[in-house]
């Protein structure tokens, strides 16, 4: 458990921070690039590997989640190395309001993960 606490309060707060900065520059992404796009791409692979090889644990409650952010971010790090022009394109051709939308939701799961990390001990 402690291991799950030390991992989530590194990757609540990122994800917090991410997300924001990604909301509130939601219109870059128009005007990105594959190469950016296969850079990201290669730096989600890496965290998202280190994440599961720190801590792959498939137990019930709140540890999962710091797991599966860690495959997420491996899968969503491969699709932006091989495919990075079909995830561009989809990004462009995404709305804005799905595009927010996608972002509250991983800033929702960043939150959690830092209430877990930071908060009170559970009785």
């Amino acid at each position: 458990m402690e291991n799950s606490k030390h991992i989530a309060g590194l990757i609540g707060p990122s994800l917090i921070a991410i997300t924001i900065s990604e909301a509130l520059n939601v219109h870059i992404w128009a005007a990105n690039i594959a190469p950016a796009i296969h850079l990201n791409g290669t730096l989600l692979f890496v965290a998202g590997l280190s994440i599961v090889r720190a801590h792959n644990h498939w137990i019930r409650g709140w540890p999962v989640i710091v797991t599966l952010v860690g495959w997420f971010a491996i899968l969503a790090g491969l699709l932006r190395m091989f495919v990075p022009e079909l995830y561009l394109q989809s990004v462009q051709n995404a709305s804005a309001g799905m595009l927010i939308a996608s972002i509250m939701i991983v800033c929702v799961i960043g939150i959690y993960l830092t209430f877990k990390a930071y908060g009170r001990e559970d009785s």
